[in-house]
């Protein structure tokens, strides 16, 4: 990825990421929702975002997940890849994300929130870096840093990883 064509603002505020925050459907998912003839929920998440994750991890970014659906799915997926900061069912993600944030010991500038719907956008308005997917609501996509090239589930995590990395200086796949 050449961040050639990235504003030098978003640049800036990739440069001081240390915790980014997932949406789940409609992000890390394509936001489809499948359920079996005996009530079992199904969701696909991408495997290039898993391993984005477990790279930013090694690179000492923090990840969580902040969604406002309860998914034993997602559950699994997070523990598979590490991600310990996990908050489901969430009525309220600003409180969630305050407490994490504290407990962390970071400022809000130095988070990255990746949203794609209306209940993110209260985080669009604390974090150093919104991010949103380019099949997004609307006002989402107005209200963005930054607005990804692929779609929800298609690599979300993989291209901000790639991004966050570079503006750092810690991509070393080139």
């Amino acid at each position: 990825m050449s961040t050639d064509n990235i504003p030098a603002d978003v640049i800036e505020r990739c440069r001081r990421v240390q915790l980014i925050s997932f949406d789940v459907d409609g992000v890390l998912t394509d936001g489809k929702l499948y359920y079996s003839d005996d009530g079992r929920e199904l969701k696909a998440f991408n495997v290039q975002d898993g391993a984005a994750c477990k790279l930013l991890a090694q690179h000492g970014i923090h990840i969580a997940i902040l969604t406002g659906r309860d998914s034993p799915m997602v559950a699994r997926r997070a523990a598979e890849l590490g991600i310990e900061h996990v908050y489901q069912g969430l009525e309220d993600k600003l409180a969630a994300f305050l407490t994490l944030c504290q407990k962390l010991r970071l400022s809000t500038d130095q988070v990255a929130h990746v949203g794609d719907d209306l209940p993110d956008l209260v985080l669009f308005e604390h974090v150093g870096l919104a991010v949103s997917v380019p099949n997004g609501h609307p006002a989402v996509i107005r209200r963005a840093h930054h607005v990804t090239q692929v779609s929800g589930g298609g690599g979300v995590a993989r291209e901000l990883a790639e991004l966050i990395l570079h503006a750092q200086g810690a991509w070393a796949y080139d």
